[in-house]
């Protein structure tokens, strides 16, 4: 039987069909909660060698899909690999995040890189090839870019902070300067894009982690067009692009972002409003998450409830199960198996 025959119930719900079992992943998946991530982390060296060491990555890609069989893996690698690939300075620091050479004045911004050389990306599309040959035919395997506006927030600040307001005070104060970086993000996401659709993932997700710091005004501009124009692009090239979209926190504005934006489906935070969610959200496009990855560490009864309530208020709908973020270090690797369990015996 052909890979080509077999339904991917993640790609099913994309396109239009209710599972009645919703399928499942976890955002990072592949992580520090996994002692067998741990092993090879540690044997790698540094983060990025883990990422573009297309042996690592594909072995750490796979390490939770042997042992839980979720119905997707997500391609282990980082948001920040278009500036590296742009030849922004980027390393990652023990305990304390990524690093960057800050890009936080406008007179920097002409200096930028227009292009990426994306043979620096050429270890993430080794990687999805090999994914691809060990994955099972129904499995989904799943790219990702993260947002220009999450990726400009690291860039300008040259690290995370708590609200990102770096790059918020840029956005405000040198609005042309900032949409250059946005735009040169915004053009080499979609070639990044494309390349891992071409290497084999069968639907693509784009992170924005920080939308949710952005007020309505700001959110159109920063958030919704660039994510409007990706969708775009990729399309022009592959009209049947599954992508999802994350604009995490954005609350009252999804509609709108859901609305402009094309994705097939959208990934909600565990703060989301059920009623608005289902009636403004859900009736257009599938929606995947949002248990709370605290719910997840805390296990027991707590969990059951948690993992019914996302199914209560979703699975009568297109659903992806999902976490509303990523799931935490240390999460007891019988917690997911629990959660699992339950997603898995419900009869919707």
């Amino acid at each position: 039987m052909s890979q080509k025959s077999v339904a991917k119930p993640i790609i099913e719900v994309l396109s239009g069909h209710r599972q009645k079992v919703p399928p499942v992943w976890m955002m990072r998946q592949a992580g520090r909660y996994l002692p067998e991530y741990r092993e090879l982390r540690a044997r790698a060296g540094s983060f990025l060698d883990l990422c573009f060491t297309p042996e690592y990555a594909a072995e750490v890609t796979l390490q939770p899909i042997r042992r839980f069989y979720f119905d997707a893996a997500i391609i282990f690698s980082d948001i920040l690999v278009i500036p590296y690939a742009l030849g922004r300075t980027v390393r990652f620091e023990a305990g304390e995040g990524p690093r960057l050479d800050p890009l936080d004045t406008p007179e920097q911004v002409p200096a930028l890189a227009r292009h990426a050389d994306f043979g620096k990306l050429e270890p993430v599309y080794e990687a999805l090839r090999r994914v691809k040959r060990e994955l099972a035919p129904e499995i989904a395997l799943i790219g990702f870019c993260g947002a220009p506006w999450t990726v400009a927030t690291y860039m300008v600040a040259g690290q995370g902070t708590p609200d990102q307001a770096p790059a918020r005070m840029m956005a405000y104060r040198h609005p042309e300067a900032f949409a250059e970086i946005i735009d040169v993000l915004v053009e080499n996401s979609i070639q990044y894009l494309l390349g891992q659709l071409k290497a084999g993932a069968d639907c693509l997700q784009i992170f924005d982690t920080w939308a949710g710091v952005l007020p309505p005004r700001e959110f159109e501009r920063w958030s919704i067009e660039p994510a409007k124009r990706i969708v775009a692009g990729v399309r022009a090239q592959v009209p049947d692009a599954r992508i999802i979209g994350f604009p995490r926190g954005a609350g009252a504005l999804l509609p709108a972002y859901v609305e402009a934006t094309g994705v097939d489906a959208v990934s909600i935070d565990w703060a989301a409003q059920p009623s608005m969610i289902r009636e403004r959200v859900q009736n257009r496009v599938a929606v995947q998450g949002n248990l709370d990855p605290l719910a997840l560490i805390a296990g027991g009864a707590a969990l059951d409830r948690a993992v019914d309530d996302v199914l209560a208020n979703y699975a009568q709908g297109r659903l992806i199960f999902n976490l509303g973020h990523g799931i935490q270090p240390e999460t007891p690797i019988a917690h997911v198996e629990q959660m699992l369990k339950r997603v898995r015996e419900y009869r919707g």
